[in-house]
Formats: structure tokens, C-alpha cells, sequence
């Protein structure tokens, strides 16, 4: 097999992810015209759609910050991360993004942020303490790919689509469902309500794989990502078998902000429909997939 560098590989993978958002207004735009059955009501819905965009792009941090009870990591009290991350900007010649941390002892991280105004990586607690050095600065190693890769922005681009497509289900399960079995000249709505629901469940289906493609790629290339600027990829290996022991944290309640998590928090993928839906690639394949260059 040709080997293929891991820049070719980012540029390879933003590519192909940027054609598959596209595709997202696409689907939405087709599923807003069979639920509203008129294309004024679908255009008005279309233009809220916008408006919700706009606001959950511009104000993202403020409402992930908001969902996981994260705040600045004080400067004084964690000289040793921020020494870690200022290093590794350094190298990589880049501008060092805002550190927040999460008080709960469990392990996990995560990164946020559209520009340099906003990047953010973010650490539990528990994380910065049963670390040692090697294995967290490759843990915000991989924070930082996903910065360098623009991977935090496409992201949530696609959570916000996600989000929009659940709420458009939603309202077609109950808005057609309880607008009655028939319609003015006493015929059965029922053949167009299984229409309905049947076209918002595919649509809702599409958007959640496409999303967690993207999410899952961009996994494995942050920790190539990682290994890359660290040389220490069994760092992060051993970092990411501690965080398999206890990622959930508590706080973390809401679904889609879960998803930016280095490992979620929030649920065990146990059977073939939970793999096939999981934002993350299994950690044991990441592991191993690390120790091959050990």
C-alpha cells in the first residue's frame, strides 16, 4: 500500500469534509419541504434555521462553557500545564489557545473554538492530576491537533446541523402526527404522516452518520496529530488507556457537547448499533494503533 503523509492525509480529509457538509443544508433543505408541505413555510423555517446557525456559531463557547460548568484554568495554580502548552505552541509556531479547566476528578479533555479569538482546550481536573508529564502534554497534544487541523470548527458546524435536523424530526412526529388521521375531505393523512415520519427519520439517520464520520476520522488523525509533534506516541497510548478507566463527567448532561470530548463522557458503546453510532473510534484501536510506532 502507497504510504500517505499524515498533511496529505489532513488535506485529504478536510476535503472530503467539507463536501459532506454541504451536504447537510441539502438534506435539510429536502426535509423541511416534505414536512411544512409549502415552500413559503419552508422558506420561513430555512431563515430561523439561519438565525439559530448564526447565534449557536458566534456564542458556541459561552454555551459549552455554560454546559460542562468550565471556566479559566487559573494561571498561578497550574504553572505546569501551562508550561506544557506554551512549549508545544512554540514549535508548532502558533498562538496558545485559552486553557479552561472542569472540576471533577474523572480524565478527560476536549478543544472548542472557531478562531484564535476562541480556541479553548479544556482539562478536568482529574486529568491534570493522575497524568504524569509525558502523558499529558500528549493528551494536549492531540487538543491542539484538532486546532491545528480545524477540526474544533467543522465540528460544530456539524453538531449545530445535527441539532436542527432533531428539532425538525420533532416537530414532524408531532405536528403531523397529532394534526389528525384525516384530512378536509374526511381522507386518511395516514399514508402522508409514515411519509413524514419516514423521510425525517432517514434524513435524521444521514446527518448523524455524516457527523460522526467526520468525527470519528479526525480522531485517529489528532493522535497522529499528536504523536507527531510530541515523538512520544506511547505517551499518549498510556494516557488514553487511564482515560478509558473513567471518562464520565458528571456534568456533562447534553448529548451533542459530549461529542467534542477526547473520550464521551457520558455512555459505553456495548453492541454493533452502538459502535456504528459512536462519535469516537473504539480507544483500544487507538491504543494499538499508537504502540505500532512504540
Amino acid at each position: 500500500m502507497k504510504y500517505i503523509g499524515i498533511q496529505k492525509q489532513i488535506r485529504r480529509n478536510n476535503r472530503k469534509t467539507l463536501l459532506l457538509l454541504f451536504l447537510f443544508p441539502m438534506i435539510l433543505i429536502v426535509l423541511s419541504v416534505i414536512i411544512l408541505g409549502s415552500l413559503e413555510l419552508s422558506f420561513l423555517f430555512l431563515c430561523l434555521s439561519a438565525v439559530w446557525f448564526v447565534i449557536a456559531y458566534f456564542f458556541h463557547n459561552k454555551m459549552i462553557e455554560g454546559a460542562t460548568a468550565s471556566y479559566t484554568m487559573p494561571r498561578k495554580e497550574n504553572t505546569r500545564v501551562y508550561n506544557l502548552l506554551e512549549n508545544m505552541c512554540i514549535s508548532q509556531g502558533m498562538q496558545m489557545p485559552q486553557l479552561n479547566i472542569i472540576d471533577d476528578d474523572s480524565l478527560n479533555a476536549f478543544a472548542s473554538g472557531i478562531n484564535q479569538k476562541t480556541f479553548t482546550i479544556t482539562l478536568s481536573k482529574g486529568i491534570i492530576e493522575k497524568l504524569n508529564d509525558e502523558e499529558l502534554e500528549g493528551v494536549i497534544a492531540h487538543e491542539l491537533s484538532h486546532i491545528i487541523n480545524r477540526d474544533v470548527r467543522l465540528l460544530i458546524i456539524s453538531i449545530v446541523f445535527v441539532g436542527i435536523f432533531s428539532f425538525i424530526s420533532e416537530m414532524a412526529l408531532r405536528g403531523r402526527f397529532f394534526a389528525g388521521r384525516r384530512d378536509n375531505d374526511g381522507k386518511s393523512n395516514l399514508p402522508v404522516i409514515l411519509l413524514v415520519i419516514l423521510a425525517s427519520v432517514v434524513a435524521f439517520l444521514i446527518a448523524r452518520l455524516l457527523h460522526f464520520a467526520i468525527s470519528r476520522k479526525r480522531e485517529y488523525l489528532a493522535d497522529a496529530g499528536a504523536a507527531e509533534i510530541t515523538k512520544k506516541p506511547y505517551a499518549l497510548a498510556s494516557a488514553l488507556r487511564k482515560i478509558s478507566e473513567d471518562p464520565y463527567i458528571e456534568s456533562v448532561t447534553r448529548r451533542d457537547v459530549a461529542q467534542l470530548f477526547m473520550h464521551n463522557p457520558q455512555f459505553r458503546e456495548r453492541n454493533i448499533f452502538g459502535s456504528l453510532f459512536s462519535t469516537h473510534p473504539p480507544i483500544e484501536k487507538r491504543i494499538a494503533l499508537l504502540e505500532q510506532f512504540v
